[in-house]
C-alpha cells in the first residue's frame, strides 16, 4: 500500500508491519512521533503493542531489553541527548546480546534546533560495535526498519538506527508491505549471558569481538550500500544517510562522479578502496561529525586526497543542505528565494499565560535580594527564562543538572542557590539529585515548575501527575519545608514571600508551583486539578 507518511511514522509504521510487540521512549525532539504514532495506531491497540512513555530513556531502554529476553520484538526510542542518559544500558547490551529483536532509534539534531549540541549518534555504535543503520528518504525509514529486527536476531545484537530532524520531520510516499506476526514468548536457552558478572562478561566480549569480521561482511555484500562508478574520475563521493538526498538534488538526470552511498555500518571497506584506486579526491558527505572522514583517512593514511568537514570542503556544524553541497562540489547553487517576513525565524517565547513566566516573575522580584547569577535550571519550556524578557535563568546543561548544579554551588558556598526543574525532569533525573541534597542537608532551594505535562515536546502525560509531594516525603524532604503555591499574578506577593523564606533556610527547601500547561484542552486539566487535589 502507497501512504504519505512524516520519516517519523513510516519508522512507526515499519516497525508495526515488523512484528513489533512494545516500543519504550522518552519524548524528545525530533524522535517523539515515532512513539505516539504507535500509541494512536488503531492497529498496534488491537495487537497490545505496549506503548507507554517511560520515565527517562534509561528505564525505557532497559525495559526495552527485559522484552527482548522474553523474546519479543522491541523498539526503544530517543534523541541523541536521551542516548547519554542509556549510555550505561546501551553498551553493556552490546556485551549481552539480545533474544527477541532489538531496535534503538536515535534522532539526532544537527543545526541544534531544540538541542543542547549536535552530538552524532553514530559514534556510539561505532563505541558499542554494533551493527548502524543510516536511512537516506522515508521509504528506507519504513524498509531500514523491517530490517533491522531481522539483523538483530540474526546476530542477537542490538541495532542502531539513527535519523536526523530533516529526514524526521518531512513527507513522502511510502510504499509499505503485509505485516508479520509478533514473535511467541521465548525465553533465552542461555539466560547467563544476560548477567555480566566479571567472569561471564570477559567470555561475551570475547563473542562480541569474535563477530566483528561477520558483522563487516554483512554491511559489506549489503544492498543498502551501492557503489555507482561515474563518469567524470576527477572526484568520488561518499554520500552519508540523508547526504545522499541532497547531493542527488543538484542533478536533473545522473551524478557524473563516481557516488558510494553509505546506509549501513560498518563502513564497507572494499567499495571504498575502489572508489579510491579510481577517483583523484574523495568528498565525504554525512549529517553530523566527521565520523567517515576520519575513518578513511585511517584507513589508507591518504588525507590529502580526502576532503569533507574536517578539511573545510564541507561546513564543520550545522546540518547539510543541498546549496552547502553544491558549493563543496565547485557547482552552481540553487539561491533561494527572499524569505516573506511572516515566516522568518523568531526567538522561541513561552505561550501566553504560562505559568513558568509567573514563577520568573516572582524570582526576578528577588534578584536585588538574592544576586543575578544563582539560579541553576534545567531541560523544558521554562529554559526559554535563559532569554529575554525573563533573562533569569543562569544555567541549563542537562536533564536533571539543576538540582546538582545548585548543590554543587552551594557545597562551594553559594547562597542561596536555587534549581528550576520541571515535574518531568523531576521524575525522568531529577530525584536522585534532590537525594544527595537531602542526605547532605544541603542548602539549596528547590522549585519544581510543574505544569503536569512533558509539555517541551508535546504534552504528553507526565508521570509525576499527583505524586510530586509523596516523592519528595519520600525522599526525606522535611514536610514544614515542602511548599505548594500556585504561579498566578494575584498570587504575586504571597508567592514572593514564601520564596524569600524558603531561600533563607539552611537546608533543602520544595517549592511546587502547581499549573497546568495553558495548551492543554479544558478537560484534561479538569482531570490534573482534581487529580492534584485527591493527592
Amino acid at each position: 500500500m502507497r501512504t504519505l507518511f512524516l520519516g517519523n511514522e513510516a519508522l512507526a509504521q515499519g516497525a508495526i508491519d515488523a512484528g513489533l510487540s512494545g516500543v519504550y521512549a522518552y519524548p524528545g525532539t525530533p524522535s517523539t512521533e515515532i512513539t505516539e504514532y504507535i500509541q494512536k495506531s488503531k492497529l498496534a491497540k488491537e495487537l497490545n503493542i505496549h506503548s507507554i512513555w517511560s520515565v527517562n530513556e534509561k528505564t525505557a531502554m532497559e525495559a526495552a531489553l527485559g522484552m527482548s529476553y522474553a523474546g519479543k520484538r522491541t523498539l526503544t526510542v530517543m534523541k541523541h541527548v536521551g542516548l547519554n542518559v542509556a549510555a550505561d544500558v546501551f553498551m553493556n547490551m552490546s556485551i549481552s546480546g539480545v533474544n527477541g529483536g532489538l531496535v534503538v532509534v536515535v534522532a539526532d539534531d544537527p543545526s541544534m534546533h531544540s538541542s543542547q549540541n549536535e552530538q552524532d549518534s553514530r559514534f556510539y555504535g561505532k563505541f558499542a560495535m554494533i551493527p548502524i543503520l543510516e536511512p537516506s528518504n522515508q521509504q528506507e525509514m519504513y524498509d531500514l526498519t523491517r530490517y533491522a529486527f531481522d539483523l538483530s536476531e540474526e546476530l542477537k545484537l542490538p541495532i542502531l538506527l539513527r535519523t536526523v530532524t530533516r529526514l524526521s520531520h518531512s513527507r513522502s510516499f511510502v510504499n509499505t508491505r503485509d505485516r508479520i506476526a509478533q514473535n511467541d514468548l521465548n525465553l533465552p536457552e542461555d539466560a547467563s549471558r544476560f548477567a555480566l558478572i566479571p567472569s561471564y562478561a570477559r567470555g561475551l566480549y570475547q563473542k562480541l569481538l569474535d563477530i566483528q569480521p561477520k558483522i563487516e561482511a554483512i554491511a559489506e555484500n549489503s544492498s543498502n550500500n551501492t557503489l555507482t562508478i561515474g563518469k567524470d574520475k576527477s572526484l568520488g563521493i561518499i554520500a552519508c544517510g540523508l547526504g545522499y538526498n541532497y547531493l542527488m538534488e543538484n542533478f536533473e538526470d545522473t551524478c557524473p562522479y563516481s557516488v558510494l552511498k553509505v546506509t549501513q555500518y560498518p563502513l564497507p571497506r572494499q567499495k571504498v578502496k575502489e572508489l579510491f584506486k579510481t577517483c583523484d579526491k574523495i568528498l565525504v558527505l554525512e549529517e553530523g561529525y566527521p565520523l567517515v572522514e576520519e575513518m578513511i583517512g585511517d584507513y589508507f593514511q591518504e588525507n590529502p586526497k580526502v576532503i569533507g568537514r574536517l578539511t573545510g570542503a564541507v561546513n564543520r556544524t550545522g546540518e547539510l543542505n543541498p546549496n552547502i553541497v553544491a558549493k563543496s562540489l565547485g557547482i552552481k547553487e540553487n539561491t533561494p528565494k527572499e524569505i516573506p517576513t511572516i515566516v522568518e525565524n523568531r526567538p522561541p517565547q513561552l505561550c501566553v499565560g504560562c505559568g513558568h513566566g509567573d514563577v520568573f516573575n516572582a524570582l526576578r522580584t528577588l534578584i536585588p535580594e538574592i544576586g543575578d547569577k544563582q539560579v541553576f535550571a534545567d531541560i523544558g519550556c521554562y529554559t526559554l527564562g535563559v532569554l529575554p524578557p525573563h533573562n533569569i535563568i543562569n544555567t541549563a546543561i542537562d536533564m536533571g543538572a539543576s538540582i546538582t548544579m545548585a548543590k554543587g554551588a552551594a557545597d562551594a558556598g553559594v547562597f542561596p542557590a536555587i534549581a528550576i526543574i520541571g515535574d518531568s525532569t523531576f521524575t525522568h533525573s531529577g530525584m536522585t539529585g534532590l537525594l544527595d541534597a537531602v542526605y547532605e542537608k544541603s542548602p539549596i532551594t528547590v522549585i519544581i515548575s510543574d505544569n503536569s505535562a512533558s509539555a517541551m515536546t508535546g504534552a504528553q502525560d507526565s508521570a509525576a501527575l499527583g505524586r510530586l509531594k509523596d516523592i519528595c516525603l519520600g525522599i526525606g524532604v522535611e514536610p514544614e519545608h515542602l511548599k505548594v503555591i500556585v504561579p498566578l499574578s494575584k498570587n504575586h506577593d504571597d508567592n514572593v514571600s514564601l520564596l524569600r523564606d524558603e531561600m533563607n533556610y539552611k537546608g533543602v527547601s520544595v517549592i511546587i508551583a502547581q499549573r497546568a500547561c495553558v495548551q492543554l484542552p479544558k478537560e484534561r486539566k479538569d482531570f490534573i486539578k482534581q487529580f492534584n487535589t485527591l493527592s
